[in-house]
């Protein structure tokens, strides 16, 4: 089968839906499938290569329009690479990427893995609505990562008969804290603690891992640290607001215990979970539609304090069996959450139910599987409307 991913960036670009894609794409070259992934460079300068049996081609950058890139020759690229295919994935939202394959895509069918409704960027909505209608429509099958934001984004309600739920999944070996591990994440944390001012001689750390944007809510987390003396921030990541929210743990005079580590390597950020303590990630927007962190923190181990986004983060993290979920926007609350996480023996107890569930729903096996029925499904059936279900 040959299958075509659409989206605006892959790898070495690191982030959510970077690394899902990657993942997906070279999980299916495994299974004898011919994949090709479709995204900008970060320059003008096109490019093609294999990596990992995955076809890569990356048009060039000529432009940003709030956050959506823009290449010239993405209309080009799209009609050439799914000419003939099977499949042509699309990753949403990236409205240039949609557009292209509803006026210049060739595959038979189009599915579209629905990470998040457009949140933020009001006004290039108003102007993308009619098209972004016409792509709903025009799909044969979406793909929402929870039941819970499929039935409430305002764009797929009224299109469930078409929804497959497949959440996302992660190679959850990676995560698993061997001897080995043990000792990796005892020197990384000794590392990491050596230069804190934290008013105790065994702090708690709390880890934060994705790119530095608005709707993490990491600044709620920063606010929240003058609370906790004993206890040390680390932030793994970059992105926009990573210099405005490192000027606020400095206003706050929390500088020396929220630690900036940056841009961290796929094969060092397991020790970063193992270093851990708890996993925050106190999100205040839908756009922080599913977590695949939050996955990766459960697979270490790590009760996870998120928070109630109407989402899929509080279906991922159950209230008092994996961690806590509280409310958006409140640093209060992450300080509480903290104090009733500081009985090492519930974090364990939470950390190894949250291991276990990650294992029974949330593997990259589990996920590759149902997304390969949702291709079969589609290419076996005429193009009408079909139940809303979940997937596998």
């Amino acid at each position: 089968m040959h299958i075509v991913h659409i989206y605006k960036d892959y790898f070495p670009v690191l982030g959510g839906i970077e690394n899902h894609i990657r993942q997906l794409a070279e999980a299916q070259a495994q299974h004898g499938h011919c994949v090709d992934v479709l995204v900008t460079s970060l320059d003008a300068t096109g490019q093609a290569g294999e990596l990992n049996g995955v076809r890569v081609t990356k048009a060039p950058r000529h432009l940003n329009v709030q956050s959506a890139p823009i290449s010239a020759a993405f209309p080009r690229e799209v009609a050439r690479l799914t000419d003939g295919a099977a499949i042509a994935h699309l990753h949403a939202p990236y409205p240039v990427g949609e557009a292209c394959n509803l006026w210049f895509g060739r595959a038979k069918r189009t599915v579209i893995t629905w990470h998040s409704d457009i949140v933020r960027q009001k006004a290039l909505l108003r102007l993308y609505a009619p098209v972004l209608r016409r792509v709903i429509a025009q799909a044969d099958a979406i793909i929402p990562t929870s039941e819970t934001y499929a039935r409430t984004s305002p764009w797929l309600r009224d299109h469930l008969d078409k929804c497959r739920v497949v959440p996302l999944g992660i190679h959850a070996d990676r995560f698993d804290m061997g001897d080995d591990g043990s000792r990796r994440r005892a020197a990384l944390r000794r590392q990491l603690l050596t230069a804190t001012h934290a008013a105790s001689a065994a702090p708690l750390v709390l880890l934060s891992v994705g790119r530095l944007r608005y709707y993490k809510g990491l600044d709620d987390l920063i606010r929240a640290m003058p609370n906790l003396p004993d206890a040390v921030a680390v932030i793994v990541g970059i992105g926009p607001m990573a210099a405005e929210w490192k000027a606020l743990a400095q206003r706050l005079g929390v500088a020396g215990r929220v630690i900036f580590v940056g841009e961290v390597s796929d094969g060092a950020l397991p020790d970063y979970y193992r270093a851990a303590d708890i996993y925050a990630i106190p999100a205040n927007s839908r756009a922080e539609a599913f977590g695949i962190a939050i996955l990766e923190a459960m697979a270490s181990g790590l009760p996870v304090i998120s928070t109630e986004v109407g989402t899929a983060t509080s279906w991922i993290n159950q209230h008092g069996a994996t961690g806590l979920v509280i409310p958006p926007r409140d640093p209060q609350a992450i300080v509480q959450a903290v104090n009733t996480l500081r009985d090492a023996a519930l974090r364990r107890a939470m950390g190894e139910a949250a291991r276990q569930r990650v294992r029974a729903e949330f593997t990259l096996e589990r996920m590759a599987a149902r997304i390969q029925a949702v291709y079969d499904e589609v290419l076996a059936t005429p193009r009408t409307a079909t139940s809303f279900r979940n997937s596998g």
